[in-house]
């Protein structure tokens, strides 16, 4: 058995990579992209090319398409075949911190602060001292009513664990735009649990194995990618954690108005989204395109 960080990327190797590749006990799985530099190597890593992703399956790989972070699907899939016991998946912009990997939860009972909501998403970034922001995917809609009162304590066993980001943090273009953040947050209040869904990003996130059958990353939804299959895997019932921040994000270079433009598939539909969820979580596939589900169908013939 073996913990195993995956990740894709189209750069070389970056600060943030050599310093996962080189963690104790861990093992870094790095899935490369047509972009990727041809001689992409780093100590210690495994480096999945182009090619031997194709050989593996070449039909996930059409579906998929190339230069993009869904080829992270396959990292999911190298990991169940390593028999990873936690799977952690990582940014390449994204630098652990001293604390990374050091409490992981993902199995195992924790007390949390809990929040009980009857809104239909909870919001983590507004329990913190950095209450002003939002995380990317909250439904824009509810920004109003984020007023989760008093936590109570509660013991719960999480499938998945977000871990937070100091500097540049995860939230979305709008939120970005209005304040150009670059914050420090107070670990105190984490670990932080909620009643009902909660948004979670694919950058600093620990997984167990017993989910990468619903943990796929869905193509073809803008930069909802990662939100969405947070929000399908907790409608089949898996129990999410907050962690504190654990990495500092240097974000990579973005253009503000293109992740606008691609986040705006998730402003218009996650509430409905959320809503459908609540009854049906195969009701995703209302909210994107057949070629998503081809996508997903050919993932999927890896764990039946």
């Amino acid at each position: 058995m073996s913990r195993v960080i995956v990740t894709t990327t189209i750069n070389a190797p970056t600060e943030a990579l050599r310093k996962f590749g080189a963690m104790p006990n861990w093992e870094l799985v790095v899935i490369g992209d047509k972009k990727t530099p041809s001689d992409f190597h780093i100590d210690g890593a495994i480096y999945v090319t182009p090619e031997e992703q194709e050989k593996y399956d070449p039909a996930l790989s059409e579906a998929l398409g190339w230069n993009c972070v869904e080829r992270r699907n396959y990292g999911f899939l190298w990991a169940r075949d390593m028999g990873a016991e936690i799977v952690a998946v990582v940014d390449d912009d994204n630098i652990p911190l001293e604390s990374w990997g050091q409490n992981v939860h993902v199995g195992r009972e924790v007390e949390v602060a809990y929040y009980e909501t009857e809104l239909e998403a909870f919001d983590p970034v507004a329990v913190t001292e950095h209450a002003h922001l939002w995380h990317r995917g909250y439904p824009p809609q509810l920004l109003a009513q984020r007023d989760f009162g008093t936590p109570t304590r509660k013991i719960i066993k999480p499938d998945v664990q977000a871990d937070f980001w100091n500097g540049d943090p995860d939230i979305d273009a709008i939120c970005r735009m209005q304040f150009m953040p670059d914050v420090t947050f107070d670990p105190a209040p984490f670990p932080i649990a909620s009643n009902t869904f909660g948004p979670f990003n694919s950058q600093n996130t620990f997984v167990s194995p017993d989910w990468l059958g619903e943990y796929f990353l869905f193509p073809f939804v803008g930069r909802f990618i990662d939100i969405w299959t947070a929000y399908y895997v907790q409608a089949h019932g898996a129990t999410l954690v907050y962690g504190p921040p654990t990495v500092y994000q240097d974000r990579n270079v973005h253009d503000l108005t293109r992740d606008l433009a691609a986040e705006f598939v998730g402003y218009e539909h996650t509430l409905r989204l959320l809503q459908r969820l609540a009854a049906d979580p195969m009701a995703i596939f209302e909210f994107m395109p057949e070629r998503a589900a081809v996508a997903y169908r050919a993932y999927r013939k890896h764990f039946e």
